[in-house]
């Protein structure tokens, strides 16, 4: 029979507060909620903004490459590409070196929507009440843990 001592252990790593994924899947709630109306200005989804940055930052990425970036496959991608280039937002064009592959770029539309989308880090900071560097330094934490996580 257990001991009153190993229960209690085995009860406390049970905690939901304990848990580091539910603390992780309660804020990202929390984040996406907060980005809600701030994106609906844009006319984008969270998902559709996160295309729209990693494009802003390097535009003509293949669907591939973009994929493994926002850690998204192909199936989740593809349908959402379809209806960003449908929105106007990008267009989708068999690469001339590679036909096999697909290369996504952002029409004028989408890139004149990053001038708008400028404000968001601001108003999310704002949201966080949180110093600048604090914030900094707790999305390195959750990007290295996430490379551990994925780590083969």
């Amino acid at each position: 029979m257990p001991s009153s001592r190993t229960i209690s252990a085995n009860d406390a790593a049970l905690r939901l507060d304990n848990q580091l994924c539910f603390a992780l899947y309660s804020t990202s709630l929390a984040m996406t909620k907060l980005y809600k109306p701030l994106l609906e200005a844009l006319q984008l989804t969270y998902p559709q903004y996160l295309v729209m940055m990693v494009l802003w930052e390097q535009d003509g990425l293949s669907v591939s490459a973009l994929g493994e970036r926002l850690y998204l496959d192909s199936g989740t991608l593809t349908p959402l590409l379809k209806r960003m280039e449908q929105a106007e937002l990008l267009s989708r064009q068999r690469s001339v070196a590679d036909e096999r592959r697909v290369e996504v770029f952002l029409t004028a539309k989408g890139r004149s929507l990053k001038v708008q989308a400028a404000r968001i880090p601001a108003c999310v900071l704002a949201a966080a009440d949180c110093p600048l560097d604090e914030l900094m330094d707790l999305t390195q934490q959750v990007q290295a843990l996430r490379q551990r996580l994925t780590a083969p």
